[in-house]
């Protein structure tokens, strides 16, 4: 796989490069993320810090309180509202990119899915991903499949449309 990989925000204001091969990605479908993505799923790519330099602008530090207690940090574009990563208190030494601002979203795929008790119904995942219905209890499982995926990735899967 070829680094660096470029990515930014929608408005452009904020441009960044991908140094170094990911620590692993996944989906989560929880219902907190629903809400905070406006989606069916988020999708999460934990970086090292280091693999994340910025080219061009600076993104804002925003901080919401969760229902639960928990504090969700993520630095955005503060043009355009564009969550770029967010930063764990936990883990300082690690990013966790929204790999969906990377120009090109091709070369990757979500090794596993968790909360899968919440996925919408008509959200199909793969047999070969993990899939944990709640949070999983090792983390490091997600890891560890995303360093032993096969060096080549999977071809982006282009839906046939009806015309």
């Amino acid at each position: 796989m070829s680094f660096p990989r470029p990515g930014g925000c929608e408005c452009e204001a904020i441009r960044y490069q991908l140094t170094s091969d990911p620590i692993t990605v996944y989906a989560c479908h929880c219902t907190d993320c629903q809400t905070a993505t406006g989606a069916s799923f988020a999708l999460s790519m934990y970086v090292d810090r280091d693999a994340v330099e910025l080219l061009r602008g600076e993104p804002k530090l925003r901080e919401f309180d969760l229902s639960d207690g928990r504090v969700r940090r993520a630095l955005v574009c503060a043009a355009c509202g564009t969550a770029l990563w967010g930063k764990n208190r936990n883990l300082p030494e690690l990013l966790n990119l929204q790999p969906g601002t990377l120009d090109d979203t091709s070369w990757f795929r979500p090794v596993g899915h968790i909360w899968a008790r919440s996925a919408q119904p008509w959200v199909t995942i793969p047999p070969e991903a993990l899939r944990y219905e709640k949070q999983l209890d090792d983390p490091l499982a997600l890891v560890r499949a995303w360093k032993s995926r096969p060096d080549t990735p999977l071809p982006a899967v282009r839906p046939a449309l009806d015309t």
